[in-house]
Parts: C-alpha cells; sequence; structure tokens
C-alpha cells in the first residue's frame, strides 16, 4: 500500500443480484470505516451490475465473459476467446488501477479478474453468500487469503483455514429499514390480520421454486394466505397468468 494515496480496493462479480447488492453493500462498508478508499467495480458487460453500479455512484469497468454450458452446446464456442479477452482485459484493469486488494462475490467477472489479481500477488478475498457455492468461486479458493462465508460446513467446498464466517452483507437502507407490519401490508394492499407469504427465486427467479408455488397457489389462496410472489425477470410473462 501507498502511504500517499487512498487504498484502493477491486470489487469484482456480478450477473444477478445475488452477487451485486452485497458488493454493493461491501463497497459502503469500506467507506464507512475507510472514508478515503478508492473503489472499482470489474463487471460482466450486459449484466444487471453494469446497471446498478454506476445507480450506486460507483465506477465500474465491464468484461467481454460470459458462462459457460456444462452440457454440449455451441454457445460454448466464443468462450474460449472471451476467456482470454477477459484475462487480458483484467490485466489492463489491475495495472492501471494498481489495487491493493481485490474481493470477488461470484459471477462470471470474478473469475478472470481475481485470477490476475493472484498471479501478481495481490491480496485476495472472496465472498460467499450461499449454503452451496457457486463455481467461479470454488475455482478460485485455493488462490483465496480469506473466503467469508454465511454458513457452516463450507469446508467441504473451501480450506477450512480461509473460511472466516461473516454473514452476508446487507445494504444499509434494509438493515436500518423502519417499517411495521402494518406499513409493509399497507404498502403492499394487503390485510395484515391475515397470513402473508413472500415468495422469493433471486433476482432472475427459479423455476423449481416458482413451479411448486404455481401448483399450490389455488390452496394457499383459497386458506387466506396473501402471497407476494417474486418470480424473477425470466419467469414473469410465464406466471403473471395467476395474478
Amino acid at each position: 500500500m501507498n502511504a500517499n494515496r487512498p487504498y484502493r480496493v477491486i470489487i469484482s462479480g456480478g450477473g444477478t443480484g445475488g452477487h451485486v447488492f452485497p458488493a454493493i453493500a461491501i463497497a459502503k462498508g469500506l467507506e464507512a470505516v475507510l472514508p478515503e478508499v478508492d473503489i472499482l467495480f470489474v463487471g460482466a458487460k450486459g449484466k444487471l451490475e453494469m446497471e446498478k453500479v454506476p445507480e450506486a455512484g460507483y465506477p465500474i469497468k465491464g468484461l467481454w465473459i460470459s458462462g459457460f454450458q456444462r452440457k454440449l452446446s455451441v454457445r460454448n464456442l466464443p468462450f474460449p476467446f472471451k476467456l482470454l479477452n477477459s484475462l487480458w482485459k483484467s490485466r489492463q484493469i489491475i495495472r492501471q488501477f494498481k489495487p491493493d486488494i481485490a474481493i470477488g462475490v461470484g459471477g462470471y467477472a470474478s473469475g478472470p479478474l481475481l485470477y490476475m489479481a493472484a498471479r501478481k500477488g495481490m491480496p485476495i478475498v472472496l465472498q460467499e453468500q450461499n449454503s452451496f457455492p457457486g463455481i467461479t468461486n470454488r475455482l478460485l479458493a485455493n488462490k483465496a487469503d480469506a473466503i467469508c462465508v454465511a454458513y457452516e460446513g463450507l469446508e467441504r467446498f473451501f480450506p477450512k483455514e480461509t473460511i472466516r464466517i461473516t454473514g452476508n452483507p446487507v445494504r444499509q437502507q434494509i438493515a436500518q429499514m423502519d417499517m411495521t407490519h402494518q406499513a409493509g401490508a399497507a404498502a403492499f394492499d394487503l390485510n395484515p390480520g391475515q397470513p402473508i407469504v413472500l415468495s422469493v427465486g433471486g433476482s432472475l427467479g427459479a423455476r423449481t421454486i416458482n413451479q411448486s408455488l404455481a401448483g399450490q397457489l389455488d390452496q394457499l389462496l383459497a386458506n387466506g394466505v396473501q402471497l407476494i410472489w417474486q418470480t424473477g425477470k425470466i419467469y414473469y410473462e410465464e406466471l403473471a397468468q395467476w395474478q
């Protein structure tokens, strides 16, 4: 670290809200303890982070990267070129920004960026939100100095000595929210005296959760259950008929 400049941090990853919003919460937390910190995000072009991170007030660089299909598919043909391009771009970003540490939150972009940061001998921290880690964090685990997790028992995926149980980062506007049950029900035009169920399958949705809920919807409603159903963007049109 250069004492003559602010501490510099790269936060990389995204793809879904489950990665993006914890990353933003980490950035806010760093600013609370390091007022002079300089933060740069690195994400995947065309993904959610390229919209939400600038909205939160942070700069972001995009990599040309996407996931690898685990079954035989022509969609995998561009992957080697995307990976090589992203590794080269990650090297450029690191050289220009000169970060003191790199933080990966999972998602496509964190793979190339954290790999290049590790090759430069930079401290690496991973943040894993799930009880079953994504493939990117599993691949990067042996390069990390610390892996922050929300659940116990992740020694089967990560080196035990690097695991830190920290819980998931939560945005301050949520952590400090002063909302009563009655006010929340009123916001959704619901009856606070009847049961209210929130179904969340993540920002992109979860097919199994949505299909299970659709199959039980009539029974839930017949028993007076009020439902707030976050289907996820990719399933909304398919399930809008159940409104």
